[in-house]
């Protein structure tokens, strides 16, 4: 990695031990292990608390993510495109029940038999190159880029907002990360597509695959497709912040195929998912009353 990737926070603290990272190398030992609850009656950590408490080691370097990021910006405009149907049709109504059925609808059938194993031999080769490093930044990518990361760029963004407003940008961020989990799932369970890992349990040995499992099912991505909600969400919200939420996206979903959590179709279905949710609530009317 000949590059690092500073993730740039608002909040002093967070600032500083990114900073440190970045500079001198001196990263926080990253695990999946959560923040430890608070003590009873009290709030559990937020986003900030858990990256305060677990700082981004270095990351990829661009030339590493680059083919997917070009991936997910070609997924942006058939999801836009797309998207334009829908809105021809419903206008910016909430309908969120038939509009997850239709996104599901929208999503390509996996690729033929022979494709996924040619697929999943770009992820065996990619596995040989595998460093301590890149464990490490791609084990902070999976356990972060869940949702920890898009809601503390949420939170930045609401820091120059009224706070109305603010809150609810907050909410339409959790509704559409919610949103994109829930469909990726949903047809993950139709589609029944082995993660790379099951196909060769030497891929991922920590995840002790039993002779004959079937899942977990990896098509579409959901990290992809709640990275893709977050980038168009926010970038709406913020474009001139959009380069920086696009390269952390990009981040991430290396890191799901460089651990062998996804094929690259995985991360292409999931961003399709993820940009079509996002165009769905920056379109969206504000509720009666609620400042957009």
């Amino acid at each position: 990695m000949n590059r690092l990737r500073r993730i740039t926070w608002q909040y002093a603290v967070i600032a500083i031990l990114a900073a440190a990272a970045a500079v001198f190398g001196l990263v926080h030992t990253t695990t999946s292990t959560p923040v430890a609850a608070t003590t009873a009656g009290k709030k559990k950590p937020g986003a900030t608390d858990r990256i305060k408490s677990d700082p981004p080691p270095a990351l990829f370097a661009d030339a590493d993510v680059a083919a997917l990021a070009k991936q997910q910006a070609a997924q942006k405009h058939t999801a836009d495109a797309l998207f334009a149907q829908w809105k021809a049709a419903h206008g910016s109504a909430r309908d969120d029940k038939t509009f997850t059925a239709w996104v599901a609808q929208q999503v390509p059938a996996p690729p033929a038999k022979a494709v996924r194993i040619a697929e999943l031999h770009q992820v065996q080769q990619l596995a040989k190159t595998r460093t301590a490093a890149g464990k490490k930044a791609a084990t902070w990518l999976e356990v972060h880029g869940k949702g920890d990361i898009w809601k503390l760029y949420g939170h930045d963004q609401r820091e120059l907002l009224p706070k109305d407003q603010g809150a609810v940008d907050k909410i339409q961020l959790k509704s559409a990360l919610k949103m994109a989990k829930a469909i990726t799932e949903q047809v993950a369970a139709r589609d029944k597509q082995p993660a790379p890992y099951v196909l060769d349990p030497s891929l991922r040995p920590d995840k002790h695959i039993t002779a004959g499992q079937k899942g977990p099912y990896s098509y579409p991505s959901r990290h992809a497709a709640k990275a893709a909600a977050a980038v168009t969400l926010l970038g709406d919200r913020s474009p001139h912040r959009a380069e920086d939420y696009r390269a952390m996206a990009a981040e991430i979903v290396y890191s799901r195929v460089y651990m062998a959590g996804h094929m690259p179709s995985d991360i292409t279905a999931g961003t399709l998912v993820g940009d079509l949710v996002g165009d769905y609530f920056a379109n969206a009317a504000p509720a009666p009353g609620a400042s957009k």
